[in-house]
Order: C-alpha cells, then structure tokens, then sequence
C-alpha cells in the first residue's frame, strides 16, 4: 500500500511576489467511520459482536472527551497519546492576562511507537488532481 498525493501549487505568504512552488498534499480515499471500525474489529474476534465493539468504542469517546476536559493526557499504549493544546493571544503582564485571550483550541495526537514506525516506511503514489 502507498499513501497517495497530490500536487498543489502555493505562494509563500510572507513573499507574495515570488513565483509559487509546487508542494506534494497527501490524497485521502475516504473514511474510516466509528461503525465501521467496530465491525472490522468483531469480524476478527469470535466472542464479540460489532453491537459490543462499538459501545466500547462510544464509551471510549466519551471517556477520553471527559479526561482531556479535565487537561489530563490519554495515552493509548503502542498507539499514542492524545492531549489538549492551546493558542493565545499576549498580555503585557501576568495580571493584564485574562482566559479571553485563549483561542484555537486543538487535540493533539502523538503517535506511538507502531505508528511512528509506519511513518517511517511509508511508500508514496501520485494521483491526479481533481481541480
């Protein structure tokens, strides 16, 4: 298997003058879904049913959205780990700082050792582009 791409072409926005270069984006071919992912996960197993898989996989979301909420790091073992991360804006002081300065919050995933491995060793396919 290989990851497919695409080529685009972008300015760099802090010399607007220069001629744009060509840059590889990767090239999704659709989607895993939560349901799907549960009956992929049953259809290997001969004691669970996808009904149990994806109540387990339900309740893992919800558990995991309760734990980051409280500015805790969920880590998944081999998988990797998951953690809140915050932009804001600048304060001239501590006491001048205030939480309305807070924005763009993000989940960050950090991939674990197989996934970084997997990165590692990827192999690459150019498609064409649908423009």
């Amino acid at each position: 298997m290989s990851v497919p791409y695409v080529l685009v072409e972008r300015k760099n926005p802090q010399k607007p003058d220069e001629v744009p270069k060509v840059y590889a984006q990767a090239k999704s071919s659709g989607e895993l879904t939560l349901r799907r992912l549960g009956k992929e996960i049953a259809e290997g197993s001969t004691t669970v049913s996808d009904t149990d898989v994806l109540a387990v996989l339900n309740d893992l979301v919800k558990f995991m959205r309760r734990h980051l909420d409280n500015g805790e790091i969920v880590r998944f073992g081999d998988f990797g780990s998951f953690q809140i991360s915050v932009s804001s804006q600048g304060a001239e002081s501590e006491e001048k700082f205030n939480a309305a300065l807070i924005h763009s919050p993000k989940v960050n995933f950090r991939p674990g050792i197989d996934l970084k491995e997997m990165l590692n060793n990827l192999k690459y396919t150019k498609v064409k582009s649908e423009q």
